[in-house]
């Protein structure tokens, strides 16, 4: 049974390694190299696209230190596990609760796994900080021989990077674009690449379990899908409403961030400018209550979007007995699609509600640039 299995992982792989190569996906890209009028490189844009990928990579770094505790264990021991197992056995009542809700479809929390004194390790935390990682790397790999003119995993970063900025400069303009591109594109591409690796086979299907007379099911899986948690998302959310705030104080002041919201716009004079300023006020208070709700709206809006995707991967391959290989592939393609496209709602969302908040001049100048 072992050597079936290893035989089937070593056809995986070379499957994978030929079909679906990044050569095939991203060709060289010619955007970073950026001609003058006098047909030589501008030194200007490779510096900027070096620093940008500077930038990209100490966020990922810091986002990694979030989970330094993680060091040195990655999972239970063998002696734990097969306690863990052996618990489970002896509670066949709790088991069989847990087999039937594996059936239909994923818990809608992650699954504690571990614990770091007393700080609980859940499934989805554990590739959290296995795509950060992965993707500092991709990124240190990519970007340990600059070249004028780049090649390989520097040609695939900048292409990346410089793409991400054009089309962020297109939406918010160039001052502002400068300020807050680093963050806007690492959201972009953590989520991104979050979403792909939990489309990979084995995520939620591989951890403990028991074994029953229908099969061995999966009762508390070592791996789950980054953004299918909600603890993750929120997160991201926050962290950018606590920059959003930075930003808009920045640009307006505390004064003029004030009057941004409670402010009565237009010129009036009399009892109409009273009744102007009742107005405005009331408006800057509903203004306030959905600045609020926006990190509770872009959290459920990507939790809900890739946690409905895994529950539907899910439910096709165990719709039909026997093809649970086979039915989910096309699934498999649209939920792909999806992940490009969160993570894109995601980022073009926290830039817009940037864009808002800069003063009106500002943002008048940005949009005719």
């Amino acid at each position: 049974m072992q050597s079936s299995v290893s035989t089937s992982l070593i056809f995986l792989k070379k499957t994978l390694v030929k079909y679906f190569t990044m050569r095939q996906f991203f060709p060289r890209s010619r955007l970073s190299v950026v001609l003058n009028l006098r047909g030589k490189v501008s030194p200007e844009i490779t510096t900027y696209e070096f620093f940008a990928m500077r930038l990209i990579r100490l966020i990922l770094v810091l986002m990694l230190l979030a989970g330094a505790p993680l060091i040195g264990r990655s999972a239970q021991t063998a002696e734990d596990a097969a306690k863990h197992v052996e618990s489970l056995q002896a509670a066949p009542a709790h088991a069989a609760e847990a087999a039937g809700h594996e059936e239909h479809g994923i818990p809608s929390r992650a699954t504690e796994i571990g614990h770091i004194g007393a700080w609980p390790i859940t499934n989805s935390m554990l590739l959290t900080w296995i795509v950060a990682l992965g993707l500092i790397v991709f990124s240190q790999l990519a970007t340990r021989n600059m070249k004028a003119v780049p090649t390989g995993l520097q040609n695939f970063w900048e292409w990346l990077v410089e793409s991400l900025y054009n089309f962020l400069e297109g939406i918010i303009g160039h001052s502002l674009v400068k300020k807050t591109f680093w963050f806007f594109a690492t959201i972009f591409i953590f989520i991104l690449f979050s979403n792909w690796i939990g489309l990979i086979p084995g995520m939620g299907t591989i951890g403990w379990g028991i074994k029953d007379a229908h099969g061995f099911h999966v009762t508390e899986p070592w791996l789950r899908g980054v953004n299918a948690d909600l603890n993750m998302t929120l997160a991201m959310s926050t962290i950018f409403f606590v920059c959003w705030i930075v930003w808009a104080i920045q640009a307006n002041g505390p004064g003029g961030f004030l009057l941004h919201l409670f402010a009565p716009k237009g010129k009036t004079t009399g009892a109409l400018k009273v009744l102007m300023v009742v107005v405005f006020l009331a408006v800057g208070v509903l203004e306030v209550v959905s600045i609020l709700f926006r990190p509770v709206s872009l959290s459920f809006r990507l939790y809900g979007n890739i946690f409905a995707g895994e529950n539907m991967l899910e439910s096709m391959a165990n719709l039909v007995p026997g093809l649970g290989w086979l039915i989910p592939i096309p699934f498999y393609f649209m939920e792909l699609l999806v992940g490009v496209v969160q993570a894109l709602v995601f980022m073009l969302l926290t830039a817009v509600f940037t864009l808002l908040i800069m003063p009106h001049d500002e943002g008048h100048e940005k949009a005719h640039h």
